[in-house]
């Protein structure tokens, strides 16, 4: 029986990602399955970067825009729903490609989720109630000093992920990030990582060149549509926030761009340090001929 292979190609945001998984996918003559968790929502379109119409007619695409903001969707079911899509997909092809910036979901995937103690419910009824008396900066000040690796790779912006590494912390004695990948779960396929990387510079660059393009595309008639949902945990994310915060007649519309351009700095930063830990990843430089990473692949899967 031949053997299945997911590629799954990672790196930073704004890095080229999503037309290299494409060109795979082409050459493969196969299909996509996205794990970047801000572009599952359908509401959330152009701040998000979601391929485009003509990217995502090249190939099929899994995973992209398929829930509502308005639903309850977190790793471990997007775990479950990936795992089966790939059973049946490898029924009819050899090669799967996998993409996003998204390391969690994509550790989801390829190595399982790591399992987590119970904790008491108190402590998290706790740490709500300080977010809601004094703000985030407290909680991020105390993740910091109880566990700066998780500090450094989740984004601390988000309430959830933000509580949810407090509360096991706090719950267990034992930094949140000491709980990663302790265990990895049989998969009936192999994966080959390919990750795309560009010097600090350029990468800044390209990032701040994203944001104009997506105020040009109409990220503020965007996020003004979803402003009574602002709550909900999915636009607790970078290019949201800022504008809910313009929005409330607290800052500047320039001001919130400048700020959307620096937390996805931020993000991506985070994202490289995140993908940093993984000495299973491949790399290329951004710029790296498809053609040549392409045989890469074809060398190593052997197909």
């Amino acid at each position: 029986m031949p053997k299945k292979h997911l590629i799954s190609v990672v790196g930073p945001t704004a890095i080229g990602k999503t037309e290299l998984a494409i060109r795979l996918g082409e050459h493969f003559h196969t299909e996509i399955l996205s794990c970047d968790s801000r572009q599952f929502y359908r509401e959330m379109r152009i701040g998000t970067a979601v391929p485009s119409s003509s990217e995502l007619n090249r190939v099929r695409h899994h995973f992209i825009q398929n829930r509502s903001i308005r639903e309850d969707y977190n790793v471990g079911t997007f775990e479950k729903e990936a795992l089966e899509l790939l059973s049946e997909k490898f029924k009819e092809t050899d090669v799967f490609i996998m993409v996003g910036g998204s390391g969690l979901y994509a550790d989801a995937v390829i190595r399982g989720l790591d399992d987590f103690p119970q904790v008491a419910p108190e402590i998290r009824a706790g740490l709500i109630l300080e977010m809601e008396t004094s703000g985030l900066e407290p909680l991020q000040d105390k993740l910091k000093i109880l566990d700066p690796i998780s500090y450094d790779r989740i984004d601390i912006q988000n309430k959830q992920r933000l509580i949810r590494a407090l509360e096991i912390t706090e719950g267990t004695g034992r930094p949140f990030s000491s709980f990663w990948n302790m265990t990895s779960k049989t998969r009936n396929f192999k994966t080959l990582k390919i990750g795309l990387r560009a010097n600090r510079e350029i990468l800044y660059e390209r990032i701040n060149q994203r944001v104009d393009v997506m105020m040009d595309l109409g990220l503020l008639d965007e996020v003004r549509e979803l402003y009574e949902y602002r709550e909900l945990n999915a636009l607790q994310t970078v290019g949201y926030r800022e504008i809910f915060e313009h929005l409330d007649g607290k800052t500047s519309l320039e001001f919130a761009v400048s700020e959307i351009k620096k937390n996805t700095r931020r993000f991506a930063k985070r994202q490289e340090t995140w993908f940093k830990k993984d000495k299973e990843i491949n790399w290329f430089e951004f710029d790296t001929n498809t053609r040549d990473i392409i045989d890469f692949v074809e060398s190593r899967i052997k197909i």
